[in-house]
């Protein structure tokens, strides 16, 4: 025990003591806040939309120039480094952190709500609606949210395993502000990095959390409340602390791999028993027009439409502030497992192959549920957490594919949480690489409370309103992070 306090530093007991402080607050007294949480969220909505359109937008302009300039060759490593981990690990385990849960939750729900409810511009249920909700939902799967976990991933692994910095987000601001970092501004910025990841892994475990209990009452009919839930949480808590005990390369490969091989069998699955050559045409079609439409959409804030500009505040705004109070825990891990890769090799590993991989997933199960939805089957009316189960009421073999599904939510569930624990260690112990299992304990179970304290509540909603809420600030030390990176990254070249 002597050796675990000797290690964590104030950065722990300074956001453990937030984060506790937070779960106390919405146990007694959830409504208040809740209605902190959304008054918050309305204001930078309101006023801060155009910026996380502009910012992230700057973050996908950079990473392209990066891959294609003379930096590309520079290794995230010493010259003679190797990648620790081979092509087939590294996507499972990048994959498994950034996206998962998400995948899975809005996989069917995004483009049939798109289709039925929420059309960013066409008339519900028409052929344009159609044709819009599956590039849209693609656009907010896409290079935009990869662009932000490269950006994190990148410019750590660069600091950390080039320049010998410790793995923490202060590290990578020295160039711009010098030995002041290592001071009160720096530990302000790891605090601040550190709460951004525990409210966007704890919204995530919530989304699952409501999902597997969705699956389970669309099935079986078990209650859909927030007792459920909170066992759900309880159980997948003990589950992915026994994972983060077997270490990075144990516990978290392995599961990586496990959610990569049963995705694939659902994806097959689906693809198979769907409207196959629908979906491998609408895939195709739907990849052109995201192309086309990526510049306008991504800056598309319409001014003059207040129904389309209030779309993307809570569409567009909300999925780039997902990403973004997910990056510190997704970067840094993405970071922590490329050491030895040129920045090229990276960025184009991390931008192209996950969103190809979101598309196709995209477009077998979109497709299958549009068009399960125009053949009578009506998951429009189900809840979000209930439609992928309900898509598959279509297929044969469906409750053992509801199954395998509620099977895949959990185990990416588990590694989410498990990558959290041990960003979340690495960050509170001064960057190390190895951090005590003690402290990830910690961490699991902190992110665990306040999953069950967001939906206690207020469900849904107030997930979402802590997420927008903590990515904001995050998002102006990312800025900085990007400064920082680029007067490095020159320095090093006219060294070489």
């Amino acid at each position: 025990m002597k050796r675990v306090t000797s290690e964590v530093t104030a950065v722990f007991w300074v956001t453990l003591t937030i984060t506790v402080a937070m779960s106390i607050w919405g146990s007694v007294a959830p409504k208040a806040l809740e209605n902190f949480s959304n008054m918050i969220m309305v204001y930078i909505s309101v006023h801060f939309g155009w910026y996380y359109l502009l910012m992230v937008s700057l973050f996908v302009v950079f990473c392209l120039y990066l891959i294609f300039s003379r930096y590309g060759k520079i290794k995230l490593g010493k010259p003679g480094d190797k990648p620790e981990f081979s092509y087939p690990s590294w996507f499972a385990m990048l994959f498994s952190a950034g996206m998962g849960i998400g995948l899975v939750f809005y996989g069917v729900a995004s483009p049939v709500s798109h289709y039925i409810k929420t059309p960013p511009t066409a008339d519900p249920g028409t052929r344009a609606a159609l044709e819009d909700s599956l590039r849209i939902t693609f656009f907010h799967y896409g290079v935009h949210a990869w662009a932000i976990y490269a950006i994190i991933a990148l410019v750590l692994a660069y600091f950390t395993f080039r320049r010998g910095k410790p793995a923490l987000v202060s590290a990578t601001l020295e160039p711009l502000f010098g030995d002041k970092i290592h001071g009160t501004w720096g530990k302000a910025i790891d605090i601040i990095a550190v709460f951004a990841t525990i409210v966007g892994v704890a919204t995530t475990l919530g989304f699952g959390a409501t999902q597997i209990n969705g699956g389970f009452t669309f099935l079986f009919g078990v209650a859909d409340e927030f007792w459920v839930q909170l066992v759900i949480i309880l159980v997948v808590t003990v589950l992915f602390m026994i994972s983060a005990y077997s270490g990075l390369g144990k516990g978290i490969k392995y599961l990586s791999n496990a959610n990569m091989t049963i995705a694939g069998l659902l994806f097959i699955a689906t693809l198979i028993l769907g409207p196959t050559m629908y979906i491998v045409n609408s895939f195709t079609d739907t990849l052109g027009a995201y192309v086309q439409s990526l510049p306008s959409e991504s800056l598309r804030i319409s001014p003059n439409n207040e129904g389309e500009r209030q779309w993307v505040m809570d569409w567009t705004v909300f999925f780039w502030a997902w990403w973004i109070a997910w990056a510190p825990f997704v970067g840094i891990f993405i970071a922590r497992i490329s050491k030895g890769r040129t920045i090229r090799e990276f960025l184009s590993g991390v931008l192209i192959v996950p969103s190809v991989v979101s598309f196709l997933w995209f477009s077998a199960f979109g497709i299958s549920g549009i068009h399960a939805q125009n053949n009578g089957l009506d998951l429009a009316s189900l809840p979000d957490e209930q439609v992928l189960f309900g898509m598959f009421e279509q297929f044969p073999f469906s409750t053992i594919l509801s199954i395998l599904g509620i099977l895949l939510i959990s185990t990416f569930f588990i590694t989410s949480a498990d990558s959290a624990t041990f960003v979340l260690g690495m960050q509170t112990t001064n960057g190390s690489l190895s951090p005590s299992t003690i402290v990830k304990f910690v961490w699991g179970i902190a992110q665990s409370a306040i999953a069950a304290v967001l939906l206690y509540t207020g469900g849904l909603q107030a997930l979402q309103n802590a997420l927008i809420s903590a990515a904001f600030p995050f998002s102006l030390i990312m800025l900085l992070m990007i400064v920082s990176f680029y007067k490095a990254l020159k320095k090093d070249s006219r060294l070489k």
